[in-house]
């Protein structure tokens, strides 16, 4: 008979945890970071895992958010706008192809700054 007082001891302190687990989990929620922590670039090539946080923090390369995005919205905490927002929409633009726009942002500022990948096999996997 004592056997079966502990094993409902046991089951009833394991749904009182299952319930705080799930209470606590639907209450407090992780918050969704105000800028991305990796970007999948999409290509042909391979794609890209790209460390935005790494690049962008104070604590890693501290690269001011301006230094690749040159366009703003002009509304009060806008976000920088899309390559296309601007460019590509004019077919007769001299606009650079946007796989070249990031091989010569990202492969020469490696080069200017003695660090990271410069070689494709290095950013892109298949």
């Amino acid at each position: 008979m004592e056997f079966k007082k502990e094993k409902m001891i046991a089951y009833w302190a394991a749904a009182v945890l299952l319930v705080v687990g799930v209470v606590s989990y639907a209450v407090f929620p992780e918050r969704k970071p105000e800028e991305p922590v990796r970007i999948m670039f999409k290509a042909t090539a391979g794609n890209v895992l790209f460390d935005h946080k790494e690049h962008a923090s104070e604590d890693g390369y501290g690269i001011e958010c301006t230094e690749c995005h040159h366009e703003w919205d002009q509304k009060e905490g806008g976000e920088p706008l899309a390559c296309s927002e601007c460019h590509y929409k004019d077919e007769d633009e001299e606009a650079p192809k946007i796989s070249d726009a990031f091989h010569e942002l990202c492969i020469g500022c490696h080069e200017d700054f003695g660090g990271g990948p410069v070689e494709c096999s290095q950013c892109h996997v298949l």
